[in-house]
């Protein structure tokens, strides 16, 4: 039973709008994209969904699910530490919240319009709800270890364990590390050779405070680290930058998701450019966090592939993509909105691994089809969906 659903305008990411456009789908596939006028398949319904845009579905490339129950319970902070320090004090005293939590995120992020998700995870408990969702996934189960005394008998465990979750379709799992100020060297060694050809996900080039401890090893980040016990006397500062150290132990490739680079040079985004990988942004955390505030415009200008996320509601309000590229437009008001747009669809897929199947509207690809009203008068469709969407004004389009 296949679907053609008509609306004011359809935009394929994969082209230029289309103004009183069509799009076919046949058993959740999409088999045609094209404008009035030309011909459209006959199938069993036609759905005129009037004066909105169809879009495929967002990606959300980098969040946690995991600490949603933290809503409103971590204040923002001048500085990342002190912020990450609150964050630990309270899972610390609080555990794991409430498991209701994380499917409420779910739910909220598909009402604003998100299909595919990387979600960060220190646990598995969020494998459970993505698997009943409508979300696809990668699942990428975080490895902290500074002073791992057998950092490959770490991973193993973790792999292990991930080996013991139902396969799915559209939830896939692999292991990363959090950063490099909470991997030792070996373990980042260790989780870069386990991950095989799976997408590589690592909060870089986050903080000045990150610059610092990797410059002569101390400040705010060795601070915390003694103080939580987990600091390594043999561990020797690197003596150069995020990226750079990352390219010393072989991470830096086209499979590498460098979430942040608030603080990259501009050197650094040329190299990360180079070497295929892609810059996952999320403007409103940083700001919450008090990371700073990402070099938007230096990013788009690099050609480094860039994709969108949202970060976790202990940083941000909500867990909306629309959101965020209203705060990408803010900050860079010259980048083309086709460009902001591109980044929270297609990059997103493809830097997640997803690429053959979401973030575009071509034939083939899974027909998870927004559509957002837009108001009559509107001619830069493109500009509008970067103003800022509520979920009110999206409707996901059944596609059976």
């Amino acid at each position: 039973m296949g679907s053609l659903f008509r609306a004011a305008w359809v935009l394929p990411i994969a082209g230029r709008p289309v103004r009183d456009g069509w799009v076919a789908t046949d058993r959740r596939r999409i088999v045609g994209v094209g404008e009035s006028g030309t011909d459209a398949p006959s199938l069993t319904q036609t759905i005129d969904v009037g004066h909105s845009v169809i879009l495929p579905g967002l990606v959300n490339a980098h969040t946690h699910l995991e600490l949603s129950w933290m809503r409103g319970l971590v204040p923002p902070c001048a500085s990342m530490p002190s912020w990450a320090a609150q964050l630990i004090a309270l899972r610390g005293s609080a555990g794991d919240g409430p498991s209701a939590a994380v499917p409420e995120a779910i739910r909220d992020a598909r009402a604003a319009g998100t299909s595919l998700v990387g979600d960060v995870c220190n646990t598995i408990g969020s494998h459970g709800p993505l698997a009943a969702s409508e979300l696809a996934a990668v699942l990428f189960r975080e490895i902290l270890g500074f002073n791992a005394p057998d950092p490959a008998a770490l991973v193993e465990q973790v792999r292990a364990e991930l080996a013991g979750l139902t396969p799915s379709e559209w939830l896939r799992t692999t292991i990363v590390p959090h950063a490099p100020y909470s991997a030792s060297p070996d373990l980042l060694e260790a989780i870069g050779a386990a991950s095989g050809l799976r997408p590589l996900s690592i909060h870089l080039a986050e903080s000045t405070e990150e610059l610092q401890f990797l410059r002569d090893g101390t400040g705010a980040w060795r601070e915390l680290l003694g103080r939580l016990g987990a600091w390594n006397d043999r561990w020797m500062p690197p003596a150069c930058g995020p990226v750079e150290y990352l390219d010393r132990l072989g991470l830096v490739s086209d499979r590498l998701m460098a979430v942040h680079c608030v603080q990259a040079t501009s050197g650094e985004i040329r190299r990360l450019a180079a070497a295929g990988a892609t810059v996952v942004t999320c403007p409103r955390s940083n700001r919450w966090t008090g990371a700073g505030t990402p070099p938007v415009a230096e990013f788009y200008a690099s050609g480094v592939r860039i994709a969108v996320g949202t970060d976790s509601l202990a940083s941000v309000e909500n867990l909306s993509v629309f959101a965020e590229l209203a705060e990408l437009r803010r900050l860079a008001p010259g980048v083309p909105a086709a460009r902001l747009l591109e980044s929270a669809t297609r990059h997103g897929a493809d830097a997640l691994g997803f690429g053959r199947d979401f973030g575009t509207l071509e034939p083939g690809k899974r027909a998870d089809l927004l559509a957002v009203r837009v108001p009559p008068g509107v001619d830069d469709v493109e500009e509008y969906l970067v103003g800022g969407i509520e979920p009110g004004s999206i409707t996901w389009l059944d596609a059976k």
